[in-house]
């Protein structure tokens, strides 16, 4: 065990005593998932610099402690937010705490389960949670968040989906990591296209597989060879890959990139070879089955 996972334990195993203090009439409708343990200002200012919070956001917070995050988003962006605790006290002190800032009329905060509340209206999510609980909670996030979300969680990841970013922040007891990701357009199945270019056409048939951020897959073409999908990404609606197809008789790399809407990924392709160099406009349609997660699980 590092240092830093010593003293993290012993601040949780602290709170959790202190928690254990709550006479039985303050009952919540279910024990908090985690323990409240604030998050350093400085932390919470570097997570809204991550997520690069302006007046246009929602920004939730789930397990929201005193308010703390939402209400900076506020004050210093004009964001708008939402703080979610499963624990009154939680939801009492935060509520004061926005009032004492001045900030009650951008701010919300919502005594519940943070596996139940809607979130679809989020543009910004921010977590301190475990990580356990981040696995828990990541096929919701995945489920109800609209492509282009922006999430940071502070110490912890969410196993198997990689960071898009990962700043590392000083601290007085232990150095912090924030993990940040935008949430995928799901874009598995079967896409169909034409493409009309200076040296050739052709109809394509992909078949894309989808984990979170990254495709991959292949490439159909009447009279040519199966080709692979290479190099792909997703970041919120915004698709790209590379792959080598048959046009006009000759072995091409192209690379597509477009805006994921609906059924429909409108964009540019553009031929990467030499003299051959030409960016065509491009427009592919699914026609097979949709995943309803960025995700194979």
């Amino acid at each position: 065990m590092t240092r830093r996972d010593f003293v993290r334990w012993c601040i949780l195993g602290i709170a959790l005593a202190i928690a254990g203090t709550v006479p039985r009439g303050a009952a919540q409708q279910r024990s908090p998932d985690v323990p409240y343990v604030p998050t350093p200002y400085e932390v919470v200012e570097e997570m809204l610099r991550m997520a690069k919070v302006t007046a246009d956001d929602v920004v939730y917070d789930l397990g929201c402690g005193d308010g703390r995050i939402v209400i900076t988003a506020a004050q210093k962006y004009g964001a708008r937010g939402v703080g979610v605790d499963i624990d009154p006290r939680r939801i009492q002190e935060s509520q004061a705490n926005a009032a004492k800032a001045g900030v009650t009329d951008r701010v919300r905060f919502l005594e519940g389960d943070l596996f139940q509340v809607d979130i679809r209206e989020a543009t910004v999510v921010m977590l301190y949670l475990l990580p356990d609980v981040n696995l828990r909670l990541r096929p919701k996030l995945l489920r109800e968040l609209r492509p282009g979300t922006r999430i940071v969680s502070h110490d912890y990841d969410m196993g198997d989906w990689e960071p898009d970013d990962i700043v590392k922040v000083p601290g007085p007891t232990y150095q912090h990591t924030l993990y940040y990701w935008v949430v995928p357009a799901s874009v598995e199945g079967t896409w169909r296209w034409s493409l009309r270019t200076a040296v050739g056409e052709g109809t394509f048939t992909a078949h894309v597989r989808q984990q979170f951020q990254k495709i991959s897959g292949d490439i159909l073409q009447s009279g040519g060879p199966r080709a692979a999908i290479t190099q792909g990404h997703i970041r919120g609606d915004r698709v790209s890959f590379q792959s080598v197809l048959n046009l006009g008789g000759a072995q091409v790399p192209v690379q597509f990139e477009g805006r994921v809407t609906g059924d429909t990924i409108q964009g540019q392709a553009r031929l990467l070879e030499g003299s051959m160099a030409e960016t065509s406009e491009w427009s592919a349609r699914q026609v097979g089955h949709r995943s309803t997660k960025p995700t194979g699980s």
